[in-house]
């Protein structure tokens, strides 16, 4: 049926040829593609599968779980654990890195990933995914936490799987970006997506608007001209969307262009961003920048930050190309103070419009 067409292990041995981890990083991929294959099938199954319901655990960052999550995280363990390639994983669900003893004295890689992004959609039937990043790990010893703090530009590969009405894996191994379909009957992905490029320019957004009051300046001033539209300096119309879904988001962008936007807010100081930079940000940047797009803080670039801390949070920025540097742009004229819309006597201390 599909005589001709490149199917994942395929591609993978085209792509990493004369890396030196070539044979194990491609075997690591097709080990993710059978944690996908198996999230998918749980997921496919709706209330059918009894995997829906809430429990009465919270994960590490005191958010409760789905039976799902757990499964998806357990899917993700057992596969690690057992294929001899991993010397240690860490998990949006679990507190601290584990040590996996590789066999053979193998394990040349750590994986850091989001078992089930999106899960508060999956009760009402809205698509999810699990996102993964891969590093390189120490050689000769076994992992310390702090191997994991490594920015994203070290990064070997780095992906998403979106479980939509079509189950797609979207991977990056520093080469471009490239999406594979399931195909069910079969059971092999398909590489369908080949070198998906993100478009430089775009008029649709992305953003959580109930959080307005709490963006800084630099956002609400962007948001604002986007909802102006041709009316006002853009000089076209935008659309805005938000599915509360990060894979489906991005999948969207990658897809057709937009920006993504969870910036920094002030709803609760003690959190510089929402979003996890090993496990979210830091592959999905990969991903959305090898297919031409950028991912940003807004200050700063994401896969140039130094973690501090496995579930460090950041806001996250990413995208059509342009349209991110407009925001790093508004960020730092808001920060030099050249921005005249709150440097002008009108909005200062006791003015006119000072609150």
């Amino acid at each position: 049926m599909h005589q001709g067409r490149t199917t994942l292990s395929k591609f993978l041995i085209q792509q990493l040829q004369g890396s030196p981890e070539q044979n194990d990083l491609a075997a690591l991929m097709v080990d993710i593609a059978a944690c996908v294959k198996a999230i998918s099938a749980m997921t496919s199954k709706g209330m059918l599968g009894d995997v829906l319901d809430s429990l009465d655990s919270t994960n590490v960052h005191g958010e409760t779980q789905k039976k799902l999550d757990v499964l998806s995280n357990a899917v993700f363990i057992n596969t690690f654990s057992m294929g001899g390639l991993v010397a240690g994983l860490a998990s949006e669900e679990v507190d601290i890195p584990r040590y996996i003893d590789a066999r053979d004295g193998k394990g040349r890689f750590l994986a850091i990933f989001d078992p089930l992004d999106g899960s508060s959609n999956i009760d009402v039937n809205v698509s999810v995914g699990s996102i993964f990043s891969v590093l390189r790990a120490p050689e000769g010893r076994t992992p310390k936490p702090e191997d994991y703090l490594r920015p994203g530009s070290e990064q070997l590969a780095a992906g998403y799987a979106l479980y939509g009405p079509a189950t797609m894996l979207v991977i990056t191994v520093g080469k471009g970006t490239h999406g594979f379909t399931l195909d069910r009957e079969v059971g092999n992905f398909i590489l369908t997506h080949p070198n998906i490029e993100v478009p430089a320019d775009t008029s649709e957004f992305a953003i959580n608007a109930s959080n307005e009051r709490f963006w800084e300046p630099p956002i609400q001033r962007y948001v604002a001209e986007c909802k102006a539209g041709k009316n006002d300096v853009r000089g076209r119309d935008f659309t805005m969307r938000w599915i509360a879904s990060m894979v489906a988001e991005v999948h969207r962008i990658l897809m057709r262009g937009g920006v993504f936007m969870y910036p920094r807010d002030m709803k609760d100081p003690g959190k510089p961003g929402r979003l996890r930079l090993m496990y979210e940000a830091n592959p999905m940047t990969m991903v959305i920048e090898q297919a031409g797009g950028l991912g940003s803080t807004g200050r700063a670039r994401i896969l140039d930050v130094i973690p501090e801390d496995i579930h460090q949070r950041v806001p996250v920025i990413l995208g059509s190309s342009n349209e991110v540097e407009r925001i790093e742009r508004y960020h730092r004229d808001y920060d030099s103070g050249t921005d005249q819309r709150y440097t002008s006597p009108l909005f200062q201390e006791r003015s006119l419009f000072a609150n």
